[in-house]
């Protein structure tokens, strides 16, 4: 049984620390087969469309929040995990790039150059850049989800109307949410086919969104996912990260909180 865990939308420099430092534990516990970040591993705030016409614009955070990637992910992972690590590009990874065509089109010849694979040392790491609708299984393909356009607030459905499209099981990222969706179609003539589609949530602070607003409010869920993957199916799990970034999987829990006798919070 082939094991690989999912794990998407970090937006790095606005991850939330906690919850990633027990996830990367986690990793180097369980050594998938294959380790996924399936998109938006970089917000890349400062090119956006958000800051564009404010003092933002020229902030130049972009290799600084590089940094923050290399020193607080990919070298924690590669500390406790040296097997295949695969990174999706989401829309947040394009910005560079899409700052550099959009708003400096004689440089556009350069867009290669701010790619985040070349910005974040893929090479150096280890890491490999994956291409959108990868096979992860049988019957069974991974996108970010900025590919496709269409999004529902209800978990798992944005994945699930990408599945039945596909005619595949679809993991992704993208929206935030933590869901898992299944539909059967079919009869007792020509037999039954079950699709799901599984979105993996996120490790962000939303609270470090400022295109959220006063409040932060958001329809997101914390979390990541986890593939078991057989000659003939795959069986998608969805992990649910807490607010104090813990999280169980097979029966243990990562990073929990406790009070000491001060009464105050300690990591356990």
């Amino acid at each position: 049984m082939k094991r690989i865990v999912v794990i998407s939308d970090l937006q790095i420099p606005y991850h939330d620390r906690r919850a990633l430092k027990n996830v990367v534990r986690f990793i180097g516990d369980f050594q998938p087969d294959l380790l996924i970040q399936i998109g938006d591993l970089n917000d890349y705030e400062t090119p956006s469309r958000w800051n564009l016409g404010t003092k933002l614009e020229y902030a130049q955070r972009v290799k600084s929040d590089s940094e923050v990637t290399k020193r607080e992910f990919f070298a924690p992972v590669r500390e406790v995990y040296d097997g295949l690590f695969k990174v999706f590009e989401g829309n947040h990874d394009l910005r560079p790039r899409t700052y550099l065509s959009d708003k400096a089109p004689a440089l556009a010849e350069f867009s290669d150059d701010v790619h985040f694979s070349k910005l974040l040392d893929f090479d150096g790491f280890g890491v490999e850049l994956a291409e959108p609708f990868m096979k992860l299984g049988p019957g069974t393909v991974g996108i970010h989800g900025h590919e496709i356009k269409g999004m529902s607030q209800i978990a798992g459905t944005t994945a699930f109307n990408h599945a039945t499209k596909a005619n595949a099981n679809v993991i992704m990222g993208h929206t935030h949410r933590l869901g898992i969706r299944r539909g059967t179609t079919g009869n007792a003539t020509t037999g039954f086919t079950t699709r799901w589609g599984f979105e993996v949530g996120h490790l962000m602070d939303p609270s470090k969104a400022q295109y959220l607003g006063a409040g932060a409010v958001a329809n997101w869920q914390k979390g990541f996912g986890l593939l078991y993957v057989g000659n003939q199916d795959v069986s998608p799990v969805e992990v649910d990260v807490h607010r104090d970034g813990s999280f169980v999987v097979e029966g243990e829990r990562y990073g929990a909180l406790r009070r000491g006798a001060s009464g105050r919070f300690s990591a356990a």
